[in-house]
């Protein structure tokens, strides 16, 4: 099938999140807040990892790693709510809405590897504390990194090239503030069945297993923990306990969008504003507050430039 003799629609219209004024100013003002405030804190836990000597441990780097992703993935969808807001046309092209669902599923991917990257660094510290050098070596720390950009690639080069070998002849109207799978997917003008059941298995069983995954590596992790006599006992008790919580904010709307076939639900809307603006910034946040040596460090740096 010919791309450019079955599409015909050249731009789609966003209906927003919510069509009262009140709501859209109340979620206008709140994305400022967390783009002024929290951004920015963001940024400055890569600077502190960047900066402090004392912060060269494996478990920074990837700290730093999801501070990135975080914040690249926090620009795809924020930026333009904001625009929408002050625009009295919705409107995004065909082709910007390919570009956007590519870089959400992208950076999401990719941080959805990181953490359980995160979680097999956790489980070679703690529990296997002999190897853990030798194992969770520079070039090693690396080459995962390396791993999960090219992860999350191919998961979202697969979402868009189903996407794209779909027509569009109309309607074109999103319900929604932002491009995603399912509600693009209703839009086509053909059968999308076998379409949306790929997509599931891509994203949605993909998702659920590396959730699943994740909290039971945890749950070894954390009754090793438990049964051991170790100074670092409580640390590593809050370590893990954070990355719970991250991988809880990150997994568990993505799990609700994706794992069911694309049928509209009135919480929809809410879920994924908070999976793709709210969460990710917080996500580095929640743990740099449960993380003595990175908060340490940042104040460290912060007096710093005030006495300069």
């Amino acid at each position: 099938m010919e791309i450019e003799n079955s599409t015909v629609v050249t731009e789609f219209i966003l209906l927003g999140l919510a069509q009262s004024q009140n709501i859209q100013f109340m979620v206008f003002v709140l994305i400022l807040i967390f783009y002024l405030i929290i951004l920015p804190g963001n940024f400055l836990i890569i600077l502190t990892i960047r900066l402090d000597p004392g912060l060269t441990a494996p478990l920074y780097f990837f700290l730093g790693n999801l501070a990135f992703l975080d914040a690249s993935y926090s620009f795809i969808v924020a930026p333009r709510m904001l625009v929408d807001f002050l625009s009295e046309k919705k409107a995004i092209s065909y082709r910007g809405c390919i570009t956007q669902l590519f870089f959400l599923h992208f950076l999401g991917g990719g941080e959805g590897l990181l953490l359980a990257v995160m979680a097999f660094d956790r489980y070679m510290a703690i529990c296997r504390p002999l190897h853990y050098s030798t194992v969770m070596n520079p070039r090693a720390c690396y080459a995962l990194i390396l791993a999960l950009w090219l992860g999350g690639f191919v998961h979202s080069i697969i979402q868009v090239a189903f996407i794209l070998r779909l027509p569009f002849c109309g309607p074109n109207q999103l319900d929604n503030f932002f491009c995603d799978v399912p509600q693009i997917i209703k839009l086509a003008c053909t059968d999308t069945f076998v379409v949306e059941l790929l997509m599931v298995f891509n994203s949605g069983l993909l998702t659920l297993l590396c959730f699943l995954g994740l909290l039971s590596s945890y749950v070894v992790i954390l009754c090793h923990v438990r049964g051991s006599a170790s100074e670092g006992k409580n640390k590593a008790m809050s370590t893990c306990t954070t990355h719970v919580i991250i991988i809880l904010l990150m997994f568990g709307p993505a799990i609700f969008i994706y794992t069911r076939p694309f049928q509209a639900l009135p919480a929809d809307k809410v879920v994924s504003f908070f999976h793709t603006v709210i969460f990710p910034l917080m996500n580095p946040v929640i743990y740099t507050l449960r993380n003595q040596e990175v908060k340490s460090s940042m104040r460290r740096l912060l007096s710093q430039h005030v006495v300069c």
